[in-house]
């Protein structure tokens, strides 16, 4: 498994929510502003609720622009643990030890993205090939690291 073009499509999805969120961002921002200029006060919460839109946004870029510093300091190197950089294979999944991104498709393999904070990350973590683990009383075995 490559894990090198793994980290690359992981990158580029990041890239792709952060230029979504910005473009929200600059989206409602200009509706905030036609709203300004053509209702007057008298519309004053619809313009706080946009506000509290642009900042929900904003938190939500915040935290896929610290995913995308996080993804820089994964090295590449191949793995007896489950570790950070990790990818693990059970026998319910394959999962990168990464970022929380859900979801993606590489070399025609589903694998899920999960944060070393979850805690399916932490019932993993620093167990090796053929070692077992529990979450939510599932028990599940290590099949494969990379």
């Amino acid at each position: 498994m490559d894990k090198l073009e793994l980290i690359k499509i992981v990158r580029q999805k990041l890239s792709e929510k952060i230029q979504n969120f910005e473009k929200l961002i600059a989206e409602t921002r200009a509706s905030s502003n036609d709203t300004k200029s053509s209702m007057g006060d008298k519309y004053e919460t619809g313009r706080e609720m946009l506000q509290q839109e642009i900042n929900n946004l904003q938190v939500q870029l915040n935290e896929v622009l610290k995913q995308q510093d996080f993804i820089k300091t994964i090295l590449i190197k191949t793995s007896d643990k489950a570790e950070k950089g990790a990818i693990v294979r059970t026998e319910r999944g394959l999962f990168f030890i990464s970022v929380s991104l859900g979801e993606i498709t590489f070399e025609n393999q589903k694998i899920i993205c999960i944060s070393p904070e979850s805690p399916l990350a932490k019932a993993m973590i620093g167990k090796r090939k053929s070692e077992n683990f529990s979450i939510n009383n599932i028990n599940q075995k290590i099949e494969n690291i990379w």
